[in-house]
């Protein structure tokens, strides 16, 4: 199995995200859901809408999962943009219902797409974007680490958030080369 790579340059998310709204919402939304909150795919797949709106029908402030890997449960935030994504999803739905899978297959029964198909998705607009490395659905989740890491965020706390054994492996997960370190070392100039 190859490995995929986060997504590091913030410009090639914007140029992404434009590629996946122009297609549709659904698409956008997976991918904006997916950099946000640093879930699997394999847990993305199974949100329904009952999952990710409130009682009046508007985009939740948090979500509760049971990661299907882990069998934990996890509470997870959603900032503003997601919550935008998320309304612009469900106005360009006809007949939304709570059991709906939120990434519902076009295919006309409720069920998700598959994870071939997000993984296709993906790809095909990182290729319209000029990203070459390796992408894959994988990559959401790293382009949230490398991104909270680069922000500040502690590498203990994401090395918690990942279930990782140690930081040395988050750090390698994320995509955190030589590199990145010997360039602390070229800006250190006090």
């Amino acid at each position: 199995m190859n490995t995929v790579e986060a997504i590091k340059d913030k410009r090639k998310i914007e140029d992404m995200k434009k590629v996946l709204k122009a297609h549709n919402h659904r698409d956008y939304l997976l991918f904006v859901l997916g950099i946000n909150t640093g879930l699997r795919i394999s847990d993305l797949l199974q949100l329904t809408l009952g999952d990710v709106l409130d009682q009046k029908n508007r985009p939740a402030q948090q979500i509760v999962i049971k990661e299907q890997k882990t069998g934990k449960e996890r509470k997870i935030i959603l900032n503003d943009v997601v919550r935008k994504a998320l309304q612009e999803a469900i106005a360009s739905k006809k007949d939304v219902q709570l059991g709906d899978y939120l990434f519902k297959s076009q295919k006309g029964d409720n069920r998700p797409i598959s994870r071939v198909q997000a993984w296709q998705v993906l790809n095909n607009a990182a290729r319209a974007v000029g990203i070459e490395g390796r992408i894959g659905t994988h990559t959401l989740r790293k382009t949230f680490g490398y991104h909270a890491y680069q922000q500040g965020i502690d590498i203990t706390l994401l090395q918690q958030l990942f279930g990782h054994s140690a930081p040395s492996i988050t750090l390698r997960y994320i995509g955190i080369t030589q590199d990145d370190i010997d360039q602390v070392y070229v800006s250190m100039c006090l």
